[in-house]
């Protein structure tokens, strides 16, 4: 009843909001790939200067929608964990 979290809960809920945070990044690149829904370097759309970005953040197996939704599934599953190491180690 101390109302501190335990360490090894606050190691799991700082991975799992990193996991969260990556997975969602990855998942809206993958949803905004087209030239009209993002301009990078202050370019416009008429300019035809926008190129996407060939930088590949995983294999060519596994799109980044996909692993942008494995992350934010693995994110749930630590998140929980931490939750019941929390109650746990009450």
């Amino acid at each position: 009843m101390s109302g501190q979290t335990p360490r090894s809960a606050t190691a799991l809920y700082a991975t799992a909001a990193t996991c969260a945070a990556i997975g969602a990044l990855l998942w809206l690149r993958s949803r905004t790939s087209t030239a009209s829904s993002l301009y990078l370097y202050g370019s416009s759309p008429d300019g035809g200067s926008y190129k996407p970005s060939a930088w590949r953040v995983w294999s060519p197996v596994v799109p980044e929608e996909r692993l942008g939704m494995y992350l934010l599934a693995a994110a749930l599953v630590l998140a929980l964990a931490a939750r019941l190491v929390a109650t746990w180690r009450e």
